[in-house]
């Protein structure tokens, strides 16, 4: 059971970490989200798990197109078709490798957007480390998607990543909405810290659309705001951030704008910890069942 705070503060989860108070921060846990729509945040989440894993060959039971890997960046990730709901996921993973942590996620030099499938006529700018991985493995998935939309035109696409894959997925949703914009694509991810700058944040929101995408945050994760906007970063819409425990519909608030004062971006910062690893009751890269 939980304890009866006052009705203006978040109420404390039952879990191996406590939820902090932070004053001036007001939710109404009556008004959540629709139970469809917080389905969907699950089941993309486990697709974003599922791209932890070494070798994922039936994607939460669905028909994996293709696995990629770029040696370099370590950026991995898999391309899936679901046949029963007419749709294309690319997923990408997070950081594992120390490697992959120092070269890509430490490069928070803001560069300008280029790469394959990118908007060529604007002046957004992206983390450096962000945009090399994307850049990494850019080309194939856009070669795979061509080849499949040869076959299903009709399909959709749901783009998923956690954390850095996160990061990554932003640019390849932009990148593939470029490429191919007749096709209906949606974006969730987990854990995302800041991407770009505001020119980028503003580019994501126009091609995607505010209500195409889906930026999940859990609770106190640190990731999300762990790069500072004073360093030129922002948020692109939308977030949806589940405030409390337990995970529920009623706990997930729809935020306004990028950077929602009443979202995730109301609390400190407290870097990588537990709640970045678990989203919407998904242990994320410690369930293998998700790939098969």
């Amino acid at each position: 059971m939980h304890n009866n705070p006052p009705d203006d503060t978040p109420r404390p989860p039952r879990s191996i970490w406590k939820w902090p108070h932070f004053p001036g921060t007001v939710h109404d846990p009556d008004n959540g989200i629709p139970e469809e729509l917080y389905n969907e945040l699950v089941r993309y989440a486990k697709y974003a798990s599922g791209a932890y894993q070494v070798l994922c060959p039936r994607p939460m039971g669905n028909t994996l197109v293709t696995q990629f890997t770029d040696i370099i960046t370590s950026t991995q990730g898999f391309v899936a078709r679901d046949d029963t709901r007419k749709e294309l996921v690319i997923s990408f993973r997070g950081s594992r490798e120390i490697p992959s942590a120092i070269i890509v996620d430490t490069s928070l030099v803001l560069s300008p957007l280029r790469g394959p499938g990118l908007p060529k006529d604007t002046d957004a700018h992206v983390h450096t480390g962000f945009l090399y991985a994307f850049r990494s493995v850019g080309d194939r998935v856009l070669n795979v998607l061509r080849e499949q939309f040869e076959k299903f035109p009709r399909y959709d696409v749901a783009v998923s990543g956690h954390s850095l894959g996160g990061a990554i997925a932003c640019i390849a949703a932009l990148s593939i909405k470029s490429s191919f914009p007749d096709v209906a694509l949606r974006l969730f991810t987990y854990g995302q810290p800041r991407t770009g700058d505001p020119s980028f944040a503003e580019l994501v929101e126009t091609i995607i659309g505010v209500d195409n995408i889906f930026r999940g945050v859990h609770s106190f994760d640190g990731v999300p705001t762990m790069i500072p906007t004073k360093l030129g970063y922002r948020h692109h819409a939308t977030e949806y951030w589940q405030f409390t425990e337990p995970p529920a519909p009623r706990h997930v608030r729809k935020c306004v704008g990028g950077e929602d004062p009443e979202g995730s971006a109301s609390i400190p910062s407290t870097g990588i910890n537990l709640p970045h690893m678990v989203y919407f009751e998904q242990p994320i890269a410690s369930d293998p069942t998700v790939c098969i």
